[in-house]
């Protein structure tokens, strides 16, 4: 009898024992630090969620979130509690919340997080850059960071200040990580398959990159409602320094992939054209769910109907290489469609070509495009095609009359919104490194110079 209640008596102490260790070691995992914390500051664009749609192993789950009192704030943190609240894969973010008109003294004083989220209206962004950086915060910044030239001067000093404080200030580039995207990247560095870049013309650049957006569309299954602000080109920025902020980025990362560019030395606007998309009031209603125009947009209205200067194209030649990139916003797509892609670069051998219409069942699609039919360069490029099938298994070369089509697994095409989580873990690489790739700085600044000199350009 002794024995048996000796061995209760142990058995409930060790099971007393693990009891205190499993919650001494949830505590300890929920009250652990992690190395990175988020600070959401006044989050106005459905962007700022996104980079919350997943968790990170570095970052703590308590986001800092400071932000006027309104409707964008209220949107941001309902998407967030949706991706917490999922039935796969649901996220775990607490969100700490501070409303007020002083937000961002109070986030500067406070300091909460050592990393700065910010994406939304334009018309500030590159002050609350500025000033964060200027605070030691890192930031990661949605597109765009400076809208017109005065902010691409404040942007220069915020890129001096970030590099003085060693904090890392990094813009949201999603389009690099869709995947026909960066396939014609790689196969434009196969001198078997591409040959070499061509320098082009004005009137025939050797790269093109067209977009076509679209103000009303659905977002993680729900119809997005843009803030007023959205459709006002002194806030969210006009067409030509919005999108083409991607576009841009594109060229270089793709033309001259790792190369630091001088935007003084290597960079030359030739040509920039502006125009404006129109909304009808109720158009304006259905996406904005406000009854009227606000007075900031009295400026835009025309007979009713407001003109938002969202389309623009500019002509450049890069390094000597000829260059045009161009965005049109329309305000719905036709049923089954989206937003879309075009996009060509010219080789010696080959033209790479991304289409994404009505053939392409309005999903991008890459193609290889010779005029060499011989059986040596077709050998050539099955061979040269191996290393980007090493990089990313599973894609193949489909024979057509033209060349080729790039055939990519399921697996690859994760959409866009996906690509926000790619952008960031990326960007958290750098973090723990300490540092940018030697180009990437130089290489946005570039980016901002020409976005914003091409708009002062067509607004003469």
């Amino acid at each position: 009898m002794r024995k048996q209640l000796l061995t209760t008596a142990l058995l409930s102490a060790m099971a007393l024992n693990q009891a205190c260790n499993t919650k001494k070691e949830e505590a300890n995992d929920e009250g652990s630090k992690k190395p990175l914390s988020l600070i959401v500051v006044e989050p106005g664009h459905f962007h700022a969620a996104l980079v919350q749609k997943s968790m990170y192993d570095d970052v703590d789950s308590v986001v800092h979130v400071y932000a006027s009192e309104g409707p964008d704030v209220k949107a941001y943190l309902d998407k967030v509690e949706k991706y917490n609240t999922r039935a796969e894969d649901p996220t775990r973010w607490k969100e700490e919340v501070y409303t007020g008109t002083d937000f961002m003294d109070k986030m500067l004083s406070e300091k909460k997080g050592n990393v700065v989220v910010l994406a939304g209206n334009n018309q500030k962004k590159t002050d609350y850059i500025k000033k964060s950086v200027d605070a030691g915060l890192n930031v990661l910044a949605d597109k765009p960071m400076a809208i017109d030239a005065a902010g691409f001067d404040k942007l220069k000093e915020a890129f001096a200040s970030a590099d003085k404080n060693k904090v890392l200030l990094y813009d949201i580039m999603t389009e690099r990580y869709e995947i026909t995207n960066a396939l014609q990247r790689e196969l434009a560095a196969v001198p078997e398959i591409f040959g070499e870049l061509q320098k082009g013309t004005a009137s025939d650049p050797a790269v093109m990159k067209e977009s076509v957006h679209h103000f009303f569309k659905y977002i993680s299954g729900e119809p997005l409602v843009r803030p007023t602000w959205f459709f006002d080109v002194n806030q969210q920025g006009e067409g030509m320094v919005d999108v083409t902020t991607h576009l841009v980025d594109l060229v270089q990362w793709s033309a001259f992939p790792d190369v630091t560019l001088d935007y003084q030395k290597d960079m030359k606007l030739l040509n920039a054209k502006r125009t404006a998309t129109q909304l009808t009031p109720s158009q304006f209603k259905l996406v904005t769910k406000s009854e009227k125009y606000p007075a900031f947009l009295d400026k835009d209205v025309k007979d009713s109907l407001l003109n938002v200067y969202s389309n623009g194209e500019m002509t450049y030649t890069l390094k000597g290489v000829h260059a045009k990139v161009s965005v049109l916003w329309n305000f719905q797509a036709p049923e089954g469609t989206g937003d879309t892609h075009y996009s060509i670069m010219k080789g010696s051998k080959a033209n790479l070509i991304v289409r994404q219409g009505k053939d392409q069942k309005y999903k991008p699609v890459l193609y290889i495009e010779s005029k060499d039919k011989s059986k040596a360069y077709e050998d050539a490029v099955t061979a040269g095609f191996k290393a980007a099938q090493d990089k990313y298994p599973g894609i193949e070369l489909k024979k057509n009359a033209a060349g080729w089509e790039v055939t990519i697994p399921q697996k690859y095409d994760n959409g866009h919104e996906a690509h926000f989580a790619q952008v960031a873990n990326k960007y958290m690489e750098y973090l723990k490194a300490g540092k940018l790739p030697e180009w990437e700085v130089p290489n946005m600044i570039a980016k901002y110079w020409l976005t914003t000199e091409a708009l002062k350009s067509a607004k003469k």
